[in-house]
């Protein structure tokens, strides 16, 4: 009895090594990019809030040219902004319009956050209800 308990553990451990560990790497690396997404669109929204507030119509700034290089950069006209829309698309939107993009784009993120979870949970709790992991 006691080494049939003891193969059942060696499985759990097995399965764990093999399936849960890689499997909870990949959810956290997910998780991570899309908790930065959310955090691009919270300060893009908050930017675009700012300047309705404040009225902006131009504005002195630095933008990064790549490998943490920056250039100072003058916007004459700020009532138009380019939003980057996946696969190198930018797309020109006003105010408003970027707006409206912001809050689809959130309702998507919001969406596949709650289908992840959803997936997790079918995941991890699937093998327990097969009774795999019967020790006693």
């Amino acid at each position: 009895m006691d080494s049939l308990r003891q193969e059942k553990v060696q499985r759990f451990e097995e399965f764990v090594d093999k399936r849960l560990k890689p499997d909870l790497v990949h959810a956290i690396a997910q998780r991570d990019k899309v908790f930065e997404q959310q955090k691009i669109f919270t300060d893009l929204r908050k930017n675009i809030e700012n300047l309705e507030k404040n009225s902006v119509t131009s504005l002195r700034t630095l933008v990064n040219i790549g490998s943490e290089v920056y250039l100072q950069a003058e916007v004459p006209d700020t009532q138009h902004i380019f939003v980057d829309v996946g696969f190198g698309f930018h797309v020109e939107f006003t105010w408003s319009e970027a707006l409206n993009y912001i809050d689809k784009r959130e309702e998507k993120i919001a969406r596949f956050v709650k289908g992840f979870e959803n997936y997790c949970n079918f995941q991890l709790r699937n093998p327990y209800q097969n009774g795999y992991f019967d020790i006693y």
